[in-house]
């Protein structure tokens, strides 16, 4: 790094999200083992939420696998809600039971979490002896962390000190609409939590931050590069001694050595030239800042803006102005499955004559990891593809049925009741027993509980039938229709299983019947449930499986994102553009999913527009940004990234190191 170097802590950037779990679990590993070969206690400051589930998984492993103990380890949470019952399917005592302490032998006697049931008038005195039973220790060893969106640690919000101590804190509003997916609803979530104070944290002897997706890309670049601030409780890990940030590279997006190394001077890269990603990247980022066409940079505007370096390695602003406006022109194709008869276009390098014709037509298969996932993301080219002729088929993940409102689920299932009723396809009895099972549990369900059998199956029904009229109405013949039900999904929780080999197996399965040309997959990591990420990763699992088959040499696997997310202009490799009847068609095929209009249950935190109003928006704001750097001007674009599994990835080291002068 130069004397620019805006890092003012420790970074590490892995590959992937497993990747960085497992860095951090060897950590602790590691620690746990020295400590018990000199008969000594490893003390430990532990997080909940899902950025450290798969700490928790890899650690689990450890002990079942390779003999690591517990025995002589001491535990204390960051938090707890407040009020909360420890048995509560939100309570972190239960996260903590269900993902760590019934698999490992640890000592309960040393474990210890902030208690969310203790009287008002006693938190106080409860938050005391938290503090004195971590100094009666001898402090924490190792604090591992999350970070929240408003950039909190522990529940340190907005506005908390550097020398505050465990304390009851009253709850962001961000934070809580975060929580919402958790407890089935904003409304059920608690106003107030008990949580380790920053001083409290500081003090931990090293401290690991993880951090995973887009979503967090902005607040770890206020933590990491920005000054240190209440505003941000994250941004006091600057002055610990021992304290990283370990991301994936979504999380590090934002970055300044990652998103616009050129404005710290020469590159620090590994390779130190200017590739055709870190060219195009930069092209697009200097024609955005000077609101010009790329067409329209001139050498001043490379060399005002830190990239002297670029233009002395092609030679002037008009070749790169050439190279990444045709790379981006290649992009755009209205046959995202080819044209009969035609050589096969390469997005990004136009079309290739050398190799004859191309495959016509081709099996598709479009994966959605919700049941409108597919129409929501990529509606217009799922339409094209099967006016075009392909034989396209959807493959549903999940079933969805916890996206459904329990009045949803009430009126449908008094529809069946009068359905059958007039048809008189069996007993009105036994249509009224389900009737009466699914307001019986709705009358005494409390916030947040599980859905009884029945209340599932009917929303799941709901969600199915739903995408299947959506699939229909694309032009999906309904024997291409599927629906995985893949088991981790199935818990009747926001919490699901991990991803097990019974997932995949039902992926290879669907991919080996049909042997599609093309793939496409939610590549989109914002997804705030977690479904989408564990979705794509049995999806790369099965493709990587099937590798050696001889159909996988003519497949390519294409990622698109759903409502949370868009691809950048540097990242896109297909561009499909949607005329103004295009867009109406697949504002239609979203309709479909009467469930999820007007109101979703699980918005997400980030927008709590529709989801053909995000999508909308997503597509024109894609084609607007293409017509600003001076390519055609259309409509709306559905964009997507080319994936190919890599085999020289490291599962051990950090893609990129960032440190500190």
């Amino acid at each position: 790094m130069n004397d620019q170097n805006p890092i003012r802590m420790p970074v590490d950037v892995y590959d992937s999200s497993r990747a960085a779990s497992k860095a951090v679990a060897g950590t602790i590993a590691t620690l746990i083992r020295e400590r018990a070969a000199q008969s000594k206690t490893a003390v430990l400051g532990l997080a909940t939420g899902s950025t450290p589930q798969g700490v928790y998984d890899e650690l689990v492993r450890l002990h079942r696998d390779e003999g690591l103990s517990f025995a002589n380890v001491v535990t204390f949470n960051l938090d707890e809600y407040w009020p909360m019952q420890p048995n509560e399917l939100q309570s972190y005592h239960r996260f903590m039971r269900e993902y760590l302490f019934d698999h490992v032998d640890i000592d309960p006697r040393n474990i210890h979490i902030p208690d969310g049931t203790v009287a008002l008038d006693e938190v106080a005195a409860h938050c005391a002896d938290y503090e004195q039973k971590i100094r009666d220790v001898g402090g924490i060893d190792l604090q591992v962390l999350g970070i929240g969106r408003t950039g909190h640690i522990g529940f340190n919000e907005p506005g908390s000190s550097r020398s505050s101590r465990t304390r009851l804190i009253t709850l962001d509003g961000v934070t809580r609409l975060d929580a919402a997916s958790d407890f089935f609803g904003e409304w059920n979530v608690p106003r107030q939590a008990i949580t380790m104070g920053v001083g409290t944290i500081l003090d931990a002897r090293r401290v690991l931050l993880l951090a995973f997706g887009e979503a967090k890309a902005r607040v770890v670049r206020e933590a990491v590069e920005g000054p240190m601030t209440p505003t941000v409780a994250a941004s006091f890990l600057q002055q610990h001694d021992d304290a990283q940030f370990l991301l994936d590279p979504a999380a590090a997006g934002e970055l300044t050595p990652i998103k616009t190394p050129w404005v710290l001077g020469p590159l620090g890269r590994h390779d130190g030239e200017w590739d055709k990603p870190t060219t195009k990247r930069a092209v697009i980022w200097l024609a955005q800042k000077q609101k010009k066409p790329i067409l329209k940079l001139v050498n001043e505007d490379y060399n005002e803006n830190g990239l002297q370096e670029l233009i002395a390695a092609r030679g002037s602003a008009y070749r790169v102005n050439i190279e990444v406006f045709q790379a981006l022109q290649k992009t755009i194709t209205g046959w995202p499955g080819g044209k009969p008869g035609r050589p096969k276009f390469v997005p990004g390098k136009g079309v290739d004559v050398a190799n004859g014709p191309d495959i016509f037509p081709k099996r598709v298969v479009v994966f959605s990891p919700h049941p409108d996932d597919d129409v929501i993301s990529m509606g217009g080219t799922l339409i094209r593809l099967c006016e075009q002729g392909h034989e396209v088929h959807v493959a549903y993940q999940t079933s969805g049925n916890i996206a459904v409102w329990d009045d949803e689920a009430l009126r449908h299932a008094d529809f069946v009741a009068e359905f059958c009723d007039a048809f008189e396809l069996f007993s009105e009895q036994q249509a009224d027993q389900i009737k009466n099972a699914v307001q019986s549990f709705m009358r005494t369900k409390k916030p947040g509980e599980v859905d009884s059998v029945e209340l599932q199956r009917i929303k799941g029904l709901i969600r199915r039938t739903e995408a299947r009229a959506a699939a229909r109405y694309s032009g999906v013949p309904a024997g291409n229709i599927h629906f995985l039900d893949m088991p981790f999904y199935e818990t009747g929780r926001v919490k699901k299983k991990p991803l097990a080999e019974a997932d995949v197996q039902i992926v290879v399965e669907l991919l080996e019947r049909v042997k599609p040309h093309h793939v496409y997959a939610a590549g989109d990591l914002s997804d705030p449930h977690g479904t989408h990420r564990v979705c794509l990763a049995a999806i790369n699992a099965g493709l990587i499986k099937l590798r050696a088959a001889a159909w996988m040499k003519d497949c390519e696997v294409w990622h698109y994102r759903g409502a949370w997310q868009e691809w950048e202009p540097h990242q896109i490799d297909l561009a499909v553009p949607l005329s103004p009847d295009e867009e109406d068609r697949k504002r239609m095929a979203i309709f479909k999913h009467e469930s999820q209009k007007d109101r979703a249950l699980f918005p997400g935190p980030w927008d709590t527009r529709e989801f053909w109003k995000r999508a909308e928006e997503r597509n024109r704001r894609s084609a607007a940004v293409y017509d600003e750097l001076g390519l055609p001007e259309y409509q709306a674009i559905e964009a997507f990234v080319r994936w190919e599994p890599a085999d020289d990835v490291s599962e051990d080291d950090p893609l990129y190191r960032f440190r500190p002068e």
